[in-house]
């Protein structure tokens, strides 16, 4: 995965490799590297200078289908994936070559980016990401973390650390640059700040109390430098062991547009035997979070999928190809974002549906009327 980390809960991504020495580095030698890069970032766009070109074109959809204010599609739901680089560096060339083995067009593209400031990992808006978004949308996972990798391969990091975001320590060389390009780009864009946070905690990203300061501080400064065309997304594992943590994480209504979760059927992949269907893996943490987090916010399955079944491998093509049938059971989920990336080199845990019986009921599913809404140029 670009971005996200592994999660040793079984509601979230598999155990996780330990840390290397890289992690160990100091904070003060990271800052110094940070003012570095956060100069350069200014200066990049989709010709290696100044900002994104604004994006934002055409007629807003209309009709009673057409999607809100805060991108929810009224008569569906969208369909998307996060799919990590091809090997030649290119998310463009990754994602054109997934919707060819699924027979369509992605409503959604799910990136995930650092606090580097750097053109690879910290840049808001890639070239790649912006030519991407001219008729999808995006949706950008921006971690408080710097990778010591690139795209994160080894899953190291180093914490920047919520408190110091809500001190506005790192406004000026950080946050404000890639604020300014997305509010360049001017096309309505997801935002997820720090997603799957329940499992940051344990990694020492700071306490419940502190994720909030942070995410109100970085909302507010999207408002104070008029980037007003985010859409907030809050995304926990939905982990139900991380009940009493995801509930203190929540910033409140006014902070967040819609909330979101990350739920699986590993299966094998975390020694289990007990397989979970589409609904059973969702259902759950679905009407948790309505019940404790907020009942009038839209649901956003951020990461899905499921393990294969090597005994009967038809199991994973009926998983996805029943999904239209049952996901109406969950009305207020408007948006399913497949996770199409192995968690581990275990032939259990490889969640793609780049082949195979996952292939098949994947392209199934996506042709259903559900997942065809109208999706918004700007």
């Amino acid at each position: 995965m670009t971005g996200p980390r592994r999660r040793s809960e079984p509601g979230g991504r598999a155990g996780r490799r330990g840390r290397t020495a890289a992690l160990l580095v100091t904070v003060a030698a990271l800052l110094a590297g940070l003012g570095f890069w956060a100069g350069r970032s200014g200066d990049a766009g989709p010709s290696g200078r100044g900002l994104p070109a604004n994006a934002a074109s055409g007629e807003v959809p209309t009709g009673p289908c057409a999607p809100t204010g805060t991108l929810v599609p009224p008569c569906g739901a969208w369909w998307g994936a996060y799919v990590p680089y091809a090997a030649n560096g290119s998310l463009k060339d990754a994602v054109l070559g997934f919707e060819k083995k699924i027979g369509r067009k992605l409503d959604l593209v799910y990136n995930y980016h650092d606090m580097s400031g750097t053109e690879l990992d910290g840049q808001l808006l890639t070239p790649d990401e912006q030519e991407l978004g001219r008729d999808r949308l995006l949706m950008l996972a921006w971690e408080s973390t710097i990778w010591t990798e690139p795209h994160h391969e080894n899953w190291t990091e180093t914490q920047l650390g919520w408190r110091n975001i809500a001190s506005g320590k790192h406004d000026e060389e950080i946050l404000d640059p890639q604020i300014r390009r997305i509010k360049a780009y001017g096309k309505r864009v997801f935002l997820s700040f720090d997603q799957e946070t329940d499992a940051r905690i344990k990694e020492g990203a700071g306490t419940p109390e502190e994720f909030v300061a942070a995410y109100r501080h970085l909302h507010d400064r999207f408002r104070e430098l008029g980037a007003d065309n985010v859409v907030w997304v809050w995304t926990v594992s939905g982990y139900l062991g991380s009940a009493k943590e995801m509930k203190a994480l929540y910033p409140g209504d006014e902070y967040v547009d819609w909330i979101a979760m990350d739920q699986y059927n590993y299966y094998g992949c975390h020694d289990t035997t007990d397989w979970k269907d589409f609904l059973r893996s969702q259902q759950p943490s679905y009407e948790w979070l309505r019940a404790n987090v907020s009942d009038s916010k839209p649901v956003m399955l951020a990461e899905f999928a499921t393990a294969p079944d090597a005994d009967d491998p038809r199991r994973q093509r009926d998983w996805y190809a029943q999904i239209p049938d049952v996901v109406e059971q969950l009305p207020e989920v408007k948006a399913l974002v497949h996770w199409n990336r192995p968690t581990s080199e275990d032939p259990a845990c490889d969640l793609t549906v780049n082949d195979g019986p996952g292939l098949e009921g994947y392209r199934e599913a996506g042709k259903d009327g559900y997942f065809q809404q109208p999706v918004p140029p700007r």
